[in-house]
């Protein structure tokens, strides 16, 4: 059933956006938890799945000390396509922020799939998915990572626990610390299931 769900929900994202390179969900539907990041990265569109690139790399980290597989989870984006600039520097198309337009237009489909999926727990990676899971702009990463939120999303309450995205570990050295003592706080929550 929830696959068919979920078909029928990706089959409308790639329809309404036929004019860009689109990342869907992966992993199992059935999960407990779900990871929502902010949106793809280049090698995330040429292998069509969220976390595969540079930040995927500190994803495997992540679950080794979760003592998680990847394939126990489903994996998000809140934006599903490559939000580019062209470098200054070297011409050529790099990452950016998604826009404000870009998030409200795939907000629908991120909260009906979470909706599918129905997971015990969601952890957002950065700003952007947990501004748009606890629907508050001016909330912040670095005043909530690593404490438990609570969320509705069509009427159903979430467990929500927001880590920095794994590539701002890439480049500010100094959340590395921080990041890790929030993955085993994470890994502690899950083992014993208090949320």
């Amino acid at each position: 059933m929830k696959e068919q769900e979920l078909q029928k929900l990706n089959n409308k994202i790639l329809e309404e956006h036929k004019d860009k390179e689109i990342v869907l969900g992966d992993g199992t539907v059935d999960s407990s938890i779900i990871l929502v990041g902010e949106a793809p990265g280049a090698n995330e569109v040429k292998l069509k799945k969220p976390f595969v690139g540079q930040a995927g790399k500190h994803l495997e980290e992540f679950l080794d000390i979760l003592e998680l597989q990847r394939k126990e989870l489903y994996i998000t984006n809140t934006v599903k396509f490559r939000p580019t600039r062209i470098s200054k520097k070297t011409g050529r198309k790099i990452n950016r922020a998604p826009s404000k337009k870009a998030i409200e237009s795939f907000k629908e489909y991120l909260l009906t799939e979470i909706d599918i999926i129905k997971p015990d727990f969601i952890v957002t990676l950065g700003n952007i998915p947990l501004k748009t899971l606890v629907e508050d702009s001016n909330v912040k990463i670095g005043e909530l990572h690593g404490k438990l939120q609570k969320v509705c999303i069509n009427n159903k309450e979430y467990i929500l626990f927001p880590l920095y995205h794994p590539a701002a570990v890439i480049y500010r050295k100094e959340l590395k610390e921080v990041y890790y003592n929030d993955l085993y706080k994470l890994k502690e929550v899950l083992k014993k299931k208090v949320y």
